[in-house]
């Protein structure tokens, strides 16, 4: 297929993303709306160009938060959720497990239950408008370390809102060791909340570890250092823990990855490990998924099939009821064919 062919067939397949954070998802005209009504000046192409400039995870962070600095009160985040909608039908997603990290804007005086109450609002206007679904998981943050990760999970247990599932852990991974954070994830998993994290991004296999055994995490973002560790693909295989991979996040990162076509994604997925595909931070790397199916089409020697099977999983290893796995699965089939 060349690239407009494969574009066009696989826009038209249902597909759910797992691992994509909310505030990533908006649109450069959105970037400069908020900052215009912030500062009271126009945002410069040069400075959203310079905004975008980073070579490492540390340096994409930074410019995570100055997005988020950007928010001057909690009715912007509409702005946001009309974004995902567009995104999500640009891209065939008709499922979407997403993260949103509060603690910036926490630290900014915003009043988190009237955060919860705009959330809640978006997604039922969401379904409303595209029948897809999307639901939310709160990311604790490793970035500021235990105490707040606490804090904000406090928080999210006592403002619980429709289509809010579970926690994250995202941030800094070199900052905030994986196994920091077992606490905050035996209290949400014991409150029968999901609970899932980023680890093996940019730091070993060792991290990815504590993920599974101190934290218990259900699903593991990145995961590309489990290649590092025989017994940790062995062990992920068959345990059948799902890896949400963002190939073109991990190269812009380029701790592990320098270009495309040396992912580990390849050898995750032959080696059995059940891998979704997903964009991360869609505006920060730009990038969406058909663009990341793509990516492992022609760069990365997976054909039709593979995809089938990683889409497959998408459903299979999001927190849907196995009714609706089913559900989605066979409209997968059915579109396929």
């Amino acid at each position: 297929m060349n690239k407009s062919e494969f574009y066009e067939f696989f826009k038209d397949i249902p597909k759910a993303e797992l691992h994509i954070h909310i505030e990533a998802v908006m649109s450069r005209e959105t970037i400069k709306k908020l900052y215009l009504k912030k500062n009271g000046v126009e945002f410069s192409d040069a400075e959203i160009k310079k905004l975008f400039s980073y070579s490492d995870l540390n340096g994409f962070i930074a410019a995570f938060l100055k997005v988020q600095d950007l928010f001057t009160e909690v009715s912007d985040f509409d702005l946001i959720f009309e974004d995902l909608k567009n995104y999500l039908v640009r891209n065939g997603v008709v499922h979407c497990e997403a993260f949103f990290a509060p603690s910036a804007f926490i630290k900014k005086g915003f009043d988190y239950s009237e955060m919860a109450k705009c959330f809640e609002r978006n997604l039922k206007k969401i379904k409303d408008e595209t029948g897809y679904t999307v639901w939310l998981l709160g990311d604790v943050s490793r970035t500021f370390g235990l105490e707040n990760a606490e804090n904000n999970y406090k928080m999210f247990k006592a403002n619980p809102f429709e289509g809010f599932i579970g926690i994250g852990l995202g941030g800094a991974e070199s900052k905030g060791p994986s196994g920091d954070f077992g606490p905050v994830f035996e209290k949400a998993l014991a409150d029968k909340f999901h609970a899932v994290a980023h680890a093996g991004e940019d730091v070993g296999p060792e991290s990815i570890w504590d993920a599974l055994k101190i934290c218990h995490a259900e699903r593991i973002g990145h995961g590309i250092t489990s290649v590092q560790d025989s017994e940790l693909v062995k062990y992920l295989a068959e345990k059948h823990i799902p890896v949400e991979v963002a190939p073109t996040s991990n190269v812009f990162t380029k701790k592990y990855v320098k270009k495309m076509s040396e992912h580990p994604v390849r050898e995750m997925f032959d080696s059995g490990i059940p891998v979704t595909i997903a964009t991360d931070d869609p505006i920060f790397f730009g990038v969406e998924l058909l663009d990341e199916y793509w990516n492992l089409y022609s760069k990365l020697h997976f054909s039709k099939a593979d995809l089938k099977k990683v889409i497959l999983n998408s459903f299979d290893d999001s927190f849907l009821s196995d009714e609706e796995k089913a559900k989605y699965k066979n409209l997968v089939e059915e579109n396929w064919k």
